[in-house]
């Protein structure tokens, strides 16, 4: 048997399928916490600015988010931060090492999903 080094993988494989639910649930968390700071926070500001500066602003901003798409786009972030607040909690809890066995982070992870996705839907059956 030779004692040579392994060739390396020529790729990576980046489909989140063949990951772990904990390793998918870390991607989704840091990604959903940029988009929460970068481009949410300050359209929020801009939006409260113009609809509290003036009735003219309030009323374009009320008709803006009366449109389908806008609603759409609620739903999103309405699930992005369902799922970065369930997650958070999952890891102050992996801090306290509540749940930091091989399937108890397997099972909270995917709770995190489901909570998640049951969070937005709750946002969604109000906007309807």
């Amino acid at each position: 048997m030779s004692s040579a080094p392994k060739p390396r993988p020529k790729y990576y494989e980046f489909n989140l399928l063949h990951h772990w639910p904990p390793a998918v649930l870390s991607i989704f968390h840091r990604i959903s916490g940029l988009l929460l700071f970068f481009p949410l926070l300050p359209l929020v500001l801009y939006g409260m600015q113009s609809s509290l500066g003036s009735e003219a602003g309030y009323l374009q901003w009320r008709d803006c988010l009366g449109q389908p798409i806008s609603k759409l786009v609620i739903f999103a972030v309405a699930w992005i931060y369902a799922h970065h607040f369930f997650a958070g909690i999952r890891y102050l809890l992996l801090d306290l090492h509540v749940g930091s066995s091989k399937a108890a982070a397997r099972a909270s992870a995917l709770a995190v999903f489901a909570l998640g996705a049951a969070g937005a839907a709750l946002i969604a059956w109000g906007l309807l």
